[in-house]
């Protein structure tokens, strides 16, 4: 009996056990309804957030490689050293936003010598073979008579790479030019200018170019970086920023009228992150605005994605500014609004209207065909609300077609953002702006979160987020753990319209803030894993959402699992996303309902994004860590059988 009972005890566990494994093994079936097509997938769902941190503009993205070129940082001389007599004027001055200029003459001692020199951005970056295209307006001062001066390129030995001699012969300003070909590669060089007569010369706004820049421009942007950007295929491009877009304090404020016409003549203004973490100090971090607004417009455009300026609602920084006789008070918020309205005729506006003649004389006639605009960063409050209606209601007076973006705060949540929400509403701004630099956790938590947001308001834009690990850069967890939150994004695409990853780039030698999209230094260019998780999303969007779940609900989390389909009208397939945040592969079958009768599918590519470990990372020695991989699965007849690796990013297509 005792045998019996044992017998049947043991066929009992077996059972449960078995049962226990099949419930495990289903766990994983999903299904994907075919027979409906979902809300449509917005062109600008993935894209990018420009700001001007970590020397992202000056040393980064712009190709500019003298630091203070004009002699117009309030340190005149920061980024140069000095050689025998050397003097600083601004008397009758060319260009009048930039006005000093530095006269070069004879030491008065045939064994001294006169010369400046440039230290650039970290150093200068020189390729082997690679050409540089030196400028500068001068003139003689003081004689009639030609005076030369000899131009050389410096490795970071202070041995010269290669030189080159200008004869300046003229006592009025003119622009002299001369290309350089590099016989060496090296990262940190410098620029030289000896004077090399008797007499004496005038220098102004010193310059130098690699001729190879992005798309052949002069005054370009750095053709490697800009590159990185375009591969992403984004969307939407957001710019300025950020922050500098308020400035610690209104003067300092990004103002987009000084970064437009000649860009000689565009003045110098203070980067508040120069001096925002003391830890992270850059006294010599200034914006030369030769990166302006119609440098943004022609990025957007040769990347086909839309353009999204921000401009100031005329209130600086909340966070440094706390009292209200540091804003624009609300009687005196004309001169904003109308930047605003004329940000939007510089854009769009024919050659005959005013702004619109400034874009065609810069070189493009043609409309950006601008179609957004976002009032304010991360402001919040009555005093915020108070002066984006103002705004708004003279945009849709002026121009009802352009969409208009507002704040939701600093933070994803608190009192700010639930005070914002609602007012946003009651002003009916087409897209709300979020931020959340979260904790891994609060990412893998989030993934539903706009599951149930009102469908009725505004859209989301989620404007500047990233997944933030402790005194770390950027790894595969983070990256990993972004592709997660993401197919939360993908999912509820009829309600999120627009996301961009912040911040963008990071110099490696200056750097404030991280983690960051892409880092680099003067010679090369880093991706990192969330990079490619980006790009991953950016360049499989598809066309329309699409309905994946298990048991009547979608993966957001479930044993660690997370997943995500969209619909592509145009290559007529299904895209599916799963991000696996265990470190156990997951067998995933993904059954496809509502196929016309005869219907035959096939797999089409198939990439994941994985390594070892979570803490593996991307460098600049090898920055081929972890980048995608071409994958496998199975169909047979509508089911898809993947095998999710354990702590991977992959996709699927499925073609029809």
């Amino acid at each position: 009996m005792k045998n019996i009972c044992k017998t049947l005890s043991l066929i009992c566990l077996l059972g449960i056990s078995q049962t226990g494994y099949s419930q495990q093994a289903s766990a994983y079936e999903l299904t994907l309804d075919t027979k409906k097509t979902g809300a449509p997938v917005q062109s600008t769902m993935y894209g990018l957030f420009f700001e001007d941190i970590n020397f992202a503009a000056d040393g980064g993205l712009y190709a500019e490689l003298i630091k203070n070129r004009s002699f117009d940082f309030p340190q005149n001389y920061m980024g140069w050293y000095l050689s025998g007599n050397v003097e600083l004027r601004k008397d009758n001055p060319l260009f009048d936003k930039n006005p000093h200029y530095v006269v070069l003459s004879d030491p008065g001692h045939p064994h001294k010598r006169t010369a400046i020199e440039n230290e650039g951005f970290r150093g200068i970056g020189f390729k082997a073979n690679g050409t540089y295209r030196f400028s500068v307006w001068a003139k003689t001062s003081g004689t009639s008579e030609s005076q030369r001066i000899r131009i050389d390129l410096l490795d970071s030995k202070n041995e010269i790479i290669t030189t080159q001699k200008i004869d300046i012969t003229s006592p009025e300003w003119k622009k002299y030019e001369v290309v350089l070909t590099s016989k060496l590669t090296d990262a940190k060089g410098r620029l030289r200018i000896f004077l090399d007569s008797k007499g004496s010369v005038a220098l102004e706004h010193v310059s130098l170019f690699p001729t190879d820049t992005y798309k052949g421009r002069e005054n370009g942007l750095r053709k490697d970086l800009a590159e990185t950007l375009a591969d992403i295929h984004p969307g939407v491009f957001r710019f300025p920023g950020g922050c500098i877009i308020e400035g610690t304090d209104l003067e300092t404020r990004y103002n987009w009228k000084n970064t437009i016409g000649p860009v000689e003549n565009r003045p110098v203004n203070e980067s508040r992150w120069h001096y925002t973490f003391p830890h992270r100090f850059f006294p010599d971090y200034y914006q030369s605005y030769g990166l302006g607004f119609y440098e943004y417009f022609l990025l957007s455009e040769d990347m086909g994605a839309e353009p999204l300026p921000v401009v100031s609602c005329g209130l600086a920084c909340q966070y440094q500014n706390e009292r209200e006789e540091c804003h624009v008070p609300l009687n005196e918020l004309q001169p904003y609004i109308q930047d605003a309205l004329d940000l939007i005729e510089f854009a769009n506006g024919p050659v005959t209207s005013t702004w619109g003649k400034v874009r065609a004389d810069m070189g493009h006639p043609a409309p950006f065909n601008m179609k957004y605009i976002g009032v304010g960063n991360e402001q919040w409050g009555d005093e915020y609300v108070v002066r984006l209606e103002a705004f708004t209601k003279a945009i849709r007076a002026k121009y009802p077609e352009i969409k208009i973006i507002g704040s939701s705060g600093p933070s994803a949540d608190g009192d700010k953002f639930d005070y914002l929400w609602p007012e946003m509403k009651k002003l009916k701004v087409d897209l709300v702006d979020e931020h959340y630099y979260k904790d891994p956790e609060w990412f893998l938590k989030s993934a539903g979160r706009y599951d149930n947001y009102d469908r009725k308001g505004p859209a989301v834009f989620a404007g500047e987020y990233a997944c933030h690990l402790p005194n770390r850069a950027n790894n595969l967890k983070s990256a990993l753990y972004e592709a997660a939150f993401m197919t939360g994004l993908e999912r509820n695409a009829d309600i999120v319209h627009m996301t961009t990853y912040a911040p963008l780039l990071a110099h490696i030698d200056g750097w404030q803030w991280r983690p960051d999209l892409i880092w680099f230094d003067n010679l090369s260019v880093m991706k990192t894993p969330n990079y490619y998780v980006q790009q991953m999303y950016a360049q499989n969007a598809g066309t329309n959402t699409a309905t994946l779940i298990q048991n009547g609900t979608p993966l957001t989390g479930q044993d660690g699992l997370y997943a995500s389909a969209v619909y592509d009208k145009e290559q007529n397939c299904y895209i599916v996303k799963i991000a696996n945040t265990s470190a156990d592969s997951k067998d995933v079958k993904i059954t496809l309902t509502g196929l016309k009768k005869q219907a035959a599918i096939s797999l089409g590519d198939c990439t994941e994004l994985t390594a070892g470990n979570l803490e593996i990372e991307n460098t600049l020695a090898e920055p081929s860590n972890i980048t995608p991989q071409k994958t496998t699965a199975t169909i047979d007849g509508s089911t898809l059988s993947v095998k999710a690796k354990g702590f991977s990013f992959s996709l699927y297509k499925i073609k029809l």
